[in-house]
């Protein structure tokens, strides 16, 4: 079948309409969920942005390995694989981070559409002066990440000028020209929810309308504090402001691939890359840039995310149906290959999703870890988050005292329970240990992630 894959890039799961926040206004995704199989126990595995793509194009986890890198020649991807079986493949995006020279995301792929202008992409040139929205101190990298994407985007007036719904033009475009190929895989990356969040005022007011302060478009990824709060509350209506218009242009996709008669005949999946803390735990942003070799937890505000899968006659018009297995990025390459009827190669570290979906016993992920790379160094704090769907433990190798949450009664992860359930906690961390040993994670990563027990 035709296989079209959706990502946006920090998507908070709690943002959207169907996981229950009835604040957020996303019709469009919504109705994507309520025809979907609904995956409930979705995190992410390598973090961030482009070691999470690394695992969703081969199946194969990097955070024990190389961590934020290119793709390296020759390696089975899941556009090539389905290339080399027939598909038409395209990559249409406004990520500028795994297109930049190098990167080889793009390899596979048939076509590569590559929508120009977002954040640090080096793209245009103003001699005019740059006006920061804010005090410079509270953004993040403002030279180099915000002042070119103030040049870039400097004369927009429509807002079919910003970056998502250009991505999403494109897409309709194309599956235009080619919805009568004899099957295709289409590879939408959508980066315009990742900050600077600066959407068309209308979307602002729908969450905060009469502000008047300073607009914290990219916040320094940082301890909060630095801002007041209705300066962090309007970063939040910013936020929420470029996801409902995100959603808004979905529609018109979706409004398309209903014309084209795809809507019901194609695989469609929906996912996020990981959230972003606005005050939650104390947290501004998703990792530190200051601090380099202080990490932060990846709780659930961050490593929890959103998954849809919309399969031809499988999903309802009452809710869609909820899958409590447990899901992670390296499961989507070889569930997509066996949605195209071809059979995922050997050595993967992730396994089709599509018997869970069938309610198969003996097929269900028993652990997920979301990390970034694991570290060489013995001073740098990495933590990574262990779960089992009900259970989180946050475990912070030697450098960190363990943190247990129990999902299901405490899904924001308020209250440690490492002294109650010492046993769980231990359990979890052999369990963690036991799969950095089974995807081959190297010996001096392991030996700083084993903990002496007795310590708690």
């Amino acid at each position: 079948m035709n296989i079209i894959v959706i990502i946006c890039d920090t998507l908070r799961r709690d943002f959207l309409g169907y996981y229950d926040n009835d604040a957020i206004r996303t019709p469009n995704i919504d109705r994507l969920a309520d025809q979907s199989f609904i995956f409930d126990n979705a995190f992410i595995g390598s973090f961030p942005t482009i070691p999470l793509r690394a695992e969703l194009l081969t199946g194969r986890h990097v955070f024990h390995t190389t961590g934020w890198a290119p793709l390296q020649p020759g390696q089975t991807t899941l556009q090539s694989y389905l290339q080399q079986h027939g598909y038409v493949t395209a990559m249409i995006t406004d990520n500028v981070q795994y297109l930049n020279p190098g990167m080889n995301y793009h390899a596979g792929f048939d076509a590569c559409q590559w929508i120009r202008g977002h954040q640090a992409d080096p793209w245009r040139t103003f001699h005019a002066p740059i006006e920061f929205p804010c005090d410079p101190a509270k953004l993040r990298q403002p030279q180099k990440l915000v002042v070119p994407h103030l040049r870039n985007n400097r004369n927009r007036t429509h807002e079919r000028e910003w970056h998502d719904p250009q991505t999403i033009q494109a897409a309709i475009d194309w599956l235009e020209e080619n919805h009568l190929q004899e099957r295709f895989f289409l590879y939408l990356d959508l980066f315009g929810i990742h900050e600077p969040w600066d959407p068309p005022q209308r979307y602002v007011d729908l969450y905060d309308p009469g502000y008047e302060g300073e607009k914290v478009i990219l916040p320094r990824y940082d301890r909060v504090g630095y801002m007041s709060d209705a300066e962090l509350r309007h970063s939040r209506a910013l936020y929420a402001g470029m996801i409902t218009m995100t959603d808004a242009w979905l529609g018109y996709l979706f409004a398309k691939l209903e014309t084209l008669d795809l809507w019901d005949s194609a695989a469609i999946l929906f996912m996020s890359d990981h959230g972003f803390y606005l005050g939650e735990h104390g947290f501004v942003g998703k990792h530190t840039v200051l601090e380099p070799k202080d990490g932060w937890p990846l709780y659930t505000t961050v490593a929890h995310v959103p998954l849809l899968l919309k399969l031809p006659g499988a999903g309802t018009d009452s809710g869609g149906l909820r899958i409590t297995d447990l899901a992670q990025p390296v499961d989507l390459m070889p569930t997509l290959l066996e949605l195209g009827g071809v059979t995922p190669p050997h050595g993967l570290h992730g396994h089709s999703l599509l018997p869970s979906l069938r309610g198969q016993a003996g097929t269900r992920r028993e652990l997920a870890v979301s990390s970034p790379r694991l570290a060489s160094d013995p001073d740098h704090l990495v933590y990574s988050s262990v779960t089992d769907g009900e259970w989180t433990l946050i475990d912070g190798g030697r450098r960190a005292n363990w943190e247990l949450y129990h999902l299901p009664s405490d899904p924001a992860q308020a209250v440690n329970q490492v002294e109650e359930h010492k046993e769980t906690a231990e359990r979890l961390h052999s369990e963690y240990i036991a799969y950095l040993e089974r995807i081959g994670a190297a010996g001096d990563k392991l030996a700083l992630r084993t903990v002496d027990q007795s310590r708690l």
